[in-house]
């Protein structure tokens, strides 16, 4: 046993590792049953069944339904943080970053289950009129935030219309956004590629500054 334990190349993970590991792997399987199953299937059992640990695991990592959706919330953010970051978005010339950013979402939409959990929550959220709606307000309250200061970025270089309402402009881009993706909850099937070039080409010629 000890010759075998030196021979492994693999280090030995922490404690912390172990941790974090098993918490994402509790959101990937929380995320994955919301999206096939819906809102209600998500249960403690259900999403330990699915990550292959305990439903005493669940509760312990996140005590409630709620502490679970809010984790799941940061969780995305987190991924979608990553996908910017990977392609350099908030370094991008304000009009650029905007239209980027929109082209990863609609992409990513038509590709992942973790926009469809999402908004599925959201959904339900608003239709049980849960205390849950503030996590989301403040999420997207952060997005809102994060386009606003593209347009500006955008309006300084003289790239982006100077007489458009910064922050109007962020909460549009979010609402289509928005719309097209709880279409995709009432439509799975749609289309979004020529969406997505429609979408783009758009908020182009809205945007940008006349030469």
């Amino acid at each position: 046993m000890a010759q075998s334990a030196l021979l492994d190349p693999r280090p030995r993970r922490t404690q912390a590792e172990r941790r974090d590991e098993s918490a994402r792997g509790l959101l990937r399987a929380a995320t994955e049953v919301i999206a096939e199953r819906g809102v209600t299937a998500a249960t403690f059992d259900a999403i330990g069944l699915r990550a292959g640990y305990s439903r005493g695991l669940a509760t312990q990592k996140f005590g409630s339904k709620q502490g679970l959706i809010e984790a799941l919330i940061a969780h995305l953010h987190a991924r979608q943080d990553e996908v910017l970051g990977a392609h350099g978005v908030d370094a991008m010339p304000g009009l650029e970053a905007i239209l980027t950013y929109v082209d990863l979402y609609l992409r990513a939409l038509e590709q992942r289950d973790d926009n469809r959990a999402y908004f599925m929550l959201l959904a339900s959220a608003i239709a049980d009129l849960s205390a849950l709606r503030t996590a989301f307000a403040a999420s997207h309250e952060r997005v809102e935030q994060r386009l606003e200061a593209m347009v500006l970025r955008g309006q300084a270089q003289g790239a982006i219309r100077r007489d458009l309402d910064a922050d109007a402009a962020a909460l549009m881009v979010g609402s289509l956004l928005l719309g097209l993706s709880i279409q995709c909850l009432i439509d799975p099937d749609m289309e979004l590629a020529p969406i997505r070039a429609t979408s783009l080409a758009t908020l182009r010629l809205s945007f940008a500054a006349t030469p």
